[in-house]
């Protein structure tokens, strides 16, 4: 990765341009052309640098619901129960951790009975019924950006 990626990771992350041809401006701000830019944008995304490029937004505020879920799944369980869980397009986090729960996610709902009944059926199409649902009580920041 070079300045000129670390630069359009940069304005990805806090500065994305709302027009009509964004990545024309981002690299107008880099000094490269658009075709430049969108074919740097697609390796970083085919490296597995840029996981997604979308908005941000606050879901409470829009009268949604989150909540972080850690669940004990057994080693031989874990795939099946990663796939079920990575179905669902609401689902933003999933991950491995060294711990007695060892699957922890985050998932966005329009409500609470509709993460309700998407936990409930994680449960039923995995057999993994010990899923902690850890909702915040209070959120401290809202903004994950990385300086580059």
């Amino acid at each position: 990765m070079d300045e000129i990626d670390k630069k359009i990771l940069n304005i990805l992350q806090k500065e994305f341009p709302i027009d009509e041809q964004p990545f024309l401006i981002v690299g107008q701000r880099c000094g490269i052309s658009e075709d430049e830019t969108i074919s740097r944008i697609m390796r970083m995304k085919k490296e597995k640098i840029i996981r997604r490029i979308g908005a941000v937004f606050d879901g409470n505020k829009l009268g949604r619901v989150s909540t972080l879920c850690a669940a004990r799944v057994p080693v031989e369980k874990i795939e099946h129960f990663v796939k079920i869980v990575n179905a669902n397009k609401n689902v933003t986090h999933n991950y491995q951790r060294n711990h007695e729960y060892n699957i922890w996610f985050t998932v966005s709902a329009a409500n609470i009975e509709e993460m309700q009944m998407f936990l409930k059926k994680v449960k039923e199409e995995t057999g993994i019924t010990d899923i902690l649902d850890m909702r915040a009580a209070r959120t401290f920041k809202i903004n994950a950006s990385f300086d580059l």
